[in-house]
C-alpha cells in the first residue's frame, strides 16, 4: 500500500473510528439476518408459494450471494460509511448514488418498523406497539453508546436466537417429519415462488450492514470481503434447516395462517417448553436485527448528510464516542413514527421492493469495476441485477406501487434541491 493511500492517513477528527474486526463484522451481519426471515417472512412466503417456498429460499439465496459479492468488492474499493450510496456515486454518477441511498434509508426504516413490531407481537401481543416503541428507544441508546457495544450485544443476541431456532428444529423432529405435510409444490405457480423469494430476500439483506459500517471496520479491504460471504453462508444454513423442518413438521398452510408460525412448529412437538423459548428467541432475534438495522440506516444517513444530499446537520459525529449521534436519534424517531402507522406484512413487502432496487444499483456499480478491482466474475453482477429486478416485480402489487412512488418522490425532491443549489448565489450555504 502506497504512502498516499487514504487508509494510511490519520483519520480526520470528524470521521468515525475503525474498531470493528472480522469477527465482530460477521456477528453484526448475522445479527442483521438471523431472525428476520424465519420469524417475520416465512408466513407470507408460505402463503405465496406453499412448499415452493424452499425454491423461493434458494432463489433468494442466489440473488443475495450475487449481491454480496458485488457489495464486498465495492466495499473494498470504497471503505467508508454509506454502502451503495457511495458506490453508485463513484461508479455510476450522483443521481444513481442518491437513488440507492434514499432507497436504503426508506426501505430499511420500514424494516426497522417491521422488526420492532415483530418484537412486540412475540413478547406481548396486547402491548405490541408500546413495546415496539420501547425497544427502538432502548436500542438507539445502545448504538449511541458506541459501535463496539453494538457488536458485543449482537454477539449475545445471535447466540440466543440460534439456540431458539435449534429448539424449533428439535421440536419439529419430535413431532415427526413427513413429506405428506408439504402439499402441492404448485401453489401460486412460478410467480408465487418468485414472490416468496422476494419476501424471503428481506431476510438476507442484512449483510449490507457490514458494508455500511465500512468506515468503522479495521482493514476494510480484507475484512469486508471475508466477513460478508461468511455471514451469508452461515445464515443460509440456518434458514434452510428451519424452513425444511417447519414444512415437514406442520406444512405450509399452518405456517401461512399463523402470526407466529414457528410457535406452531414448537407446539407440534413433544417439548412442552419449546413454544415459550421460541417466543423469547423471536423477540430477542427481532431486537438483534433492529439493533444492527438502526446502526446501518444511521450510517447511510450520515454519509448522505455529509455530501449534503440530506440535511448537513445530520453529519455531526460525537467527539467522544465517534458515532453519528444526530443521525442515530433522527432515524430512531422516524422508525417510531412508522411503527405507529404500519403493520408487519406491509412493511416487509415495501422494504423488499425498495431494497431490491438498492441492490440493482449495487450490481450495476460492481459491473463497472476493472479486472484488477474485481474479486469475483463480472457475470455474478449481471445475474444479481437481473435477479433483483425480477424479484422486485414479483412482489405484491401494493408493495411495488408504494415502493416506486416513494423512490420517485425522493428523486424529484433531490432534483429540485440540486437545481435550487445551482441557482443559489455563489458563497451562500445550501443548508
Amino acid at each position: 500500500m502506497s504512502a498516499a493511500d487514504p487508509l494510511d492517513a490519520e483519520p480526520a477528527p470528524t470521521r468515525l473510528a475503525r474498531r470493528v474486526g472480522t469477527g465482530d463484522a460477521v456477528v453484526i451481519g448475522l445479527g442483521s439476518m438471523i431472525g428476520a426471515g424465519v420469524f417475520a417472512a416465512i408466513g407470507p412466503a408460505a402463503a405465496a408459494a406453499g412448499a415452493g417456498l424452499l425454491l423461493g429460499l434458494a432463489a433468494a439465496a442466489v440473488v443475495a450471494y450475487c449481491n454480496a459479492t458485488s457489495s464486498a468488492q465495492l466495499a473494498a474499493q470504497y471503505p467508508s460509511s454509506g454502502g451503495t450510496y457511495v458506490y453508485g456515486r463513484q461508479q455510476l454518477g450522483h443521481v444513481w448514488g442518491f437513488a440507492a441511498g434514499w432507497g436504503f434509508v426508506v426501505g430499511k426504516t420500514a424494516s426497522c418498523a417491521a422488526m420492532a413490531l415483530t418484537f412486540g407481537a412475540y413478547a406481548a401481543p396486547d402491548l405490541a406497539r408500546p413495546l415496539a416503541i420501547g425497544v427502538v428507544v432502548a436500542l438507539a441508546v445502545v448504538n449511541v453508546a458506541g459501535i463496539r457495544k453494538t457488536a458485543v450485544v449482537t454477539r449475545l443476541v445471535v447466540a440466543i436466537v440460534v439456540g431458539a431456532l435449534a429448539t424449533v428444529v428439535a421440536s419439529g423432529v419430535t413431532a415427526g417429519l413427513s413429506t405428506a405435510h408439504l402439499g402441492s409444490w404448485g401453489v401460486g405457480g412460478v410467480h408465487g415462488i418468485l414472490q416468496a423469494a422476494g419476501l424471503l430476500f428481506f431476510a438476507f439483506a442484512g449483510y449490507a450492514r457490514i458494508a455500511t459500517l465500512g468506515e468503522e471496520v479495521v482493514d476494510p479491504r480484507h475484512t469486508i470481503p471475508r466477513a460478508i460471504p461468511i455471514a451469508l453462508a452461515l445464515t443460509l444454513v440456518v434458514y434452510a434447516a428451519v424452513a425444511t423442518t417447519a414444512l415437514l413438521a406442520v406444512g405450509p398452510h399452518a405456517l401461512a395462517t399463523s402470526d407466529a408460525p414457528l410457535t406452531v412448529v414448537a407446539r407440534a412437538g413433544s417439548l412442552d417448553w419449546a413454544a415459550g423459548l421460541v417466543r423469547v428467541g423471536a423477540a430477542v432475534g427481532s431486537a438483534g436485527v433492529l439493533l444492527s438495522l438502526l446502526a446501518g440506516v444511521s450510517r447511510t444517513t450520515f454519509a448522505m448528510a455529509d455530501e449534503r444530499d440530506l440535511p448537513h446537520w445530520l453529519a455531526a459525529v460525537d467527539p467522544v464516542r465517534k458515532v453519528p449521534r444526530r443521525a442515530e436519534l433522527t432515524v430512531a424517531g422516524v422508525v417510531i413514527t412508522t411503527v405507529l402507522l404500519t403493520d408487519v406484512r406491509g412493511a416487509i413487502g415495501f422494504s423488499s421492493f425498495v431494497v431490491l432496487a438498492y441492490y440493482a444499483v449495487t450490481n450495476a456499480a460492481a459491473w463497472t469495476l476493472t479486472r484488477e478491482q474485481r474479486r469475483w466474475p463480472r457475470a455474478l453482477s449481471v445475474i444479481g441485477m437481473i435477479g433483483c429486478c425480477v424479484l422486485a416485480a414479483s412482489l405484491p402489487g401494493e408493495s411495488v406501487a408504494a415502493g416506486a412512488a416513494v423512490l420517485a418522490v425522493g428523486l424529484v425532491a433531490w432534483s429540485i434541491r440540486r437545481r435550487c443549489d445551482r441557482d443559489r448565489p455563489h458563497g451562500t450555504a445550501p443548508d
